[in-house]
């Protein structure tokens, strides 16, 4: 059982690095689900339609969860013990594009759930600012 433990802990120790970014992705991924889960029901609410729980839904989020976590964990080793020498920081990029798109996520919930104006507004803008972003690179334009 020593062995056992020995290879866990330092297969743990690995990891050590990435910890920060591992803890970030999964808070990202676990309000982004609590919103959902809200907005969803609060959509229900509004159409006058019966809201339940769907545990399919929950399995998918604990799925993107594993394969984002062997996302950072692979874009880390990629950083660390192949491209050692380029400084890509890959597993800071990937997350960062992971918590962009949950970020993008709860917004849009939290319209949903709110129907505040700030919030509206934000999701407005952040439309806007993507579709004109597209349209310029649709053209050949460079962005600034």
């Amino acid at each position: 059982m020593k062995y056992v433990w020995g290879i866990v802990s330092s297969a743990a120790a690995l990891f050590i690095p990435i910890r920060g970014l591992i803890v970030c992705a999964a808070i990202f991924i676990a309000i982004d689900f609590v919103t959902g889960v809200m907005a969803g029901r609060c959509r229900a609410r509004r159409a006058g339609k019966p809201w339940g729980f769907e545990s399919r839904r929950a399995w998918d989020t604990v799925i993107k969860l594993f394969f984002v976590l062997a996302g950072i964990v692979l874009a880390w080793l990629i950083d660390s013990l192949i491209l050692d020498f380029m400084q890509l920081r890959l597993a800071r990029l990937f997350t960062g594009f992971v918590c962009g798109v949950e970020f993008w996520s709860y917004l849009e919930n939290a319209a949903e759930i709110s129907n505040h104006p700030l919030f509206r507004s934000l999701k407005r803008f952040m439309k806007q600012q993507l579709d004109e972003a597209i349209d310029s690179k649709k053209n050949g334009e460079q962005q600034p």
